[in-house]
């Protein structure tokens, strides 16, 4: 039937036409689309907790911080969230001037179109690469090079894989150094506490009770907070 009414001129035949899809394969350099963006946000946010964790200054930051909070004498005062967010921000004001310039190297020109993925990739490792080296031990640098039989001709040709975890174990050391310093002047004064209840007698109560008023008030006294905070500071130059 329908033959026979589109030869009659009854039925105008009409044309369909099919999306088509191109895929470019080559070197030619374009700005990438909305949806690659939000696709790259996300996966940046669900490894975020993971970099910042193994690749910034947090772990030296919040190591100190419960330290501090322990030689005090403190379970659980300030809260832990206290001292994850003053982690946080320190963390971002010390690592600052290398995301800046990794987004000035990397980030910006890919996303303006002058630049591809991979040159990005490569492009944004090197400011982090140096920054984490001038806080990474030899001796730990040397152990994963030669467990990983790398043997680059300078610093900056070491792979991520091995700069990772020797940047990590040097700060924990790093962390636990600064940490045996803040707890010796509060170990004192327990050792004094304690041996004025024994002269006196008073064996029957916890040293850390009558302490923990004079270790508040020597903490408050020398500015506590700040002189920590300033030797973390000064300890990422």
């Amino acid at each position: 039937m329908t033959p026979i009414l589109a030869a009659a001129g009854l039925i105008t035949p009409t044309t369909t036409t099919l999306p088509t899809v191109s895929i470019n394969l080559g070197n030619t350099l374009t700005k990438p689309s909305q949806s690659i963006i939000v696709i790259l946000l996300l996966s940046l946010l669900s490894i975020a907790p993971s970099l910042l964790i193994m690749m910034t200054s947090f772990v030296r930051i919040i190591i100190v911080l419960s330290i501090t909070k322990n030689a005090l004498g403190l379970s659980t005062i300030p809260p832990s969230q206290v001292l994850t967010g003053l982690a946080l921000f320190m963390t971002f004001f010390i690592m600052a001037p290398t995301f800046t310039q990794i987004n000035n190297v990397a980030v910006s020109p890919y996303l303006n179109g002058k630049i591809s993925a991979v040159t990005a990739y490569n492009d944004a490792q090197a400011p982090l690469k140096t920054w984490m080296l001038k806080q990474t031990r030899t001796p730990e640098l040397a152990l994963f090079t030669q467990v990983t039989n790398q043997h680059p001709a300078k610093p900056q040709d070491i792979s991520m894989s091995a700069l990772v975890p020797a940047f990590m174990l040097s700060e924990l050391k790093s962390a636990f150094i600064i940490g045996f310093v803040i707890y010796i002047p509060f170990m004192i004064v327990d050792l004094v506490v304690a041996s004025i209840l024994m002269s006196m007698g008073m064996m029957m109560i916890p040293p850390t009770l009558i302490s923990l008023p004079f270790k508040l008030l020597l903490f408050v006294l020398v500015d506590g907070w700040t002189l920590v905070v300033h030797g973390l500071l000064v300890s990422f130059r």
